[in-house]
């Protein structure tokens, strides 16, 4: 029997018919005119994908902060139906690490506009493994599932629900708080702090994010930003 995901007021759920993806048919109804809060999912019994439109009404270098926002509230979604010993982190371009393996990541995409313009709407995409379906899946240690990590329990449905309404919650609050308390949740899960780190042509040591939770890395001469911006996927 396929359950139908329940949303909090405000959220619409549009279910992807197949093997479509969320993420493309979000954004095509993002194009469209659809309304903010509409969230497009599709839950197999190996993965678990959605992607949520929102309308900024701020330039698209604060409106990024919804990527970093709907992470944060995936590890809240994740980390109130899993053991507790299960640990959830999140990499600066919208990787899931589940117990420090490779489980899922988070894109963005927006309409077209300018650095200091406000776009007509942005896409934030979910992709979550639940289950590994290759032969070999030792062959790829950094790479896991989230019910080979002690959460075979957990339902994806329930999963799916949680996070949309921990994502409103954080939305909220960084709509009345603005970007502090987010930066500092979402600094306190980032993986590879002090660490090694390669992106956009660049290499270094990762030292955190700035305000805008954009990358600082340093390499032997100096200490780069990279905007989340940089993130953004192919626009319409």
């Amino acid at each position: 029997m396929i359950v139908t995901p329940r949303f909090p007021p405000l959220m619409v759920g549009v279910a992807a018919e197949g093997q479509g993806d969320p993420f493309d048919l979000a954004r095509d109804m993002a194009v469209r005119g659809c309304d903010s809060g509409t969230i497009v999912h599709n839950v197999q019994a190996d993965r678990l994908r959605a992607a949520m439109v929102l309308a900024p009404e701020v330039t698209i270098e604060d409106a990024m902060a919804m990527l970093p926002l709907c992470a944060v509230g995936f590890q809240n979604a994740l980390g109130a139906l899993s053991p507790p010993e299960v640990a959830v982190h999140l990499d600066w371009d919208g990787g899931i690490r589940v117990n420090g393996a490779q489980c899922g990541r988070l894109r963005a995409s927006a309409a077209r506009a300018a650095a200091d313009d406000v776009p007509d709407w942005l896409v934030i995409g979910l992709d979550l493994t639940l289950l590994q379906t290759g032969d070999n899946p030792g062959d790829t240690p950094d790479v896991t599932a989230l019910y080979d990590e002690g959460c075979a329990e957990v339902d994806s449905v329930l999963l799916l629900e949680s996070w949309a309404r921990h994502c409103l919650v954080w939305i909220n609050r960084w709509s009345e708080e603005g970007n502090a308390p987010l930066h500092a949740a979402w600094s306190g899960l980032l993986h590879s702090i002090g660490q090694p780190v390669a992106y956009a042509g660049r290499s270094g040591c990762l030292l955190g994010t700035d305000e805008r939770f954009g990358m600082l890395l340093r390499d032997d001469a100096a200490t780069h930003l990279v905007p989340l911006s940089t993130l953004l996927g192919e626009d319409k």
